[in-house]
C-alpha cells in the first residue's frame, strides 16, 4: 500500500512524498496545496526529515529509497548525491566523472525519482546558467529549481 504525505516547503510549492512501509517510493514537486498528514512511520520520518533539510540546507537525509531506475541512471545519481549542498556541478562535469555525455546525464536527472534527496538540482548548464529540471526548460518546475539552489546558497 502506498500512502502519501505533503508538505508546503516555500511559497510557491509544496513537496508530495510517496512511501510504503518500508521504503520511499517517490518525491514530487508540486502546485502550492494544503499539507496532507503523514499516515505511517516511514512517512512522517520523512516529512520530518524534509522539515530539518528546510532548516538546514545541510541535512544529510536518511531515508530508504526504493530501487529505482537503470543502471546508468544510477551512477548518475550516485555521482548527484555526492555534490555538496552549496555547491553546483555541470551536466559535463557529471557526465566526465562517469564516462558518458551531458544530454544522457540531463535525461537521468530528468528521470530522477527521489529529488532533493538525489540534489539533481545542484546539477546547472556549463555556463552556469540553470540548465532544465524535471525534463523542463522553464516555468514552475525552474522556479523551484531556482529556489532551491537559493535556499542551500549556491553560487551560479
Amino acid at each position: 500500500m502506498t500512502t502519501y504525505a505533503s508538505i508546503l516547503t516555500a511559497p510557491g510549492f509544496s513537496i508530495g512524498i510517496e512511501c510504503n512501509a518500508d521504503e520511499i517510493t517517490g518525491i514530487s514537486y508540486l502546485e502550492p496545496r494544503p499539507e496532507v498528514a503523514p499516515k505511517t512511520l516511514l512517512a512522517q520520518e520523512a516529512v520530518r526529515q524534509f522539515r530539518a533539510w528546510l532548516k538546514d540546507p545541510a541535512y544529510a537525509f536518511g531515508l530508504p529509497l526504493a530501487p529505482a531506475g537503470t543502471h546508468y541512471q544510477r551512477r548518475v545519481w550516485s555521482q548527484i548525491a555526492a555534490i555538496p549542498a552549496g555547491q553546483t556541478r555541470s551536466y559535463g562535469e557529471v557526465a566526465a566523472a562517469i564516462g558518458s555525455g551531458p544530454r544522457a546525464v540531463g535525461n537521468a536527472c530528468g528521470a530522477n525519482p527521489y529529488p532533493i534527496v538525489v540534489p539533481c538540482h545542484r546539477v546547472v548548464a556549463a555556463n552556469h546558467a540553470l540548465g532544465g529540471f524535471g525534463k523542463n526548460s522553464g516555468g514552475f518546475l525552474l522556479d523551484v529549481k531556482r529556489w532551491l539552489l537559493r535556499h542551500e546558497n549556491a553560487q551560479l
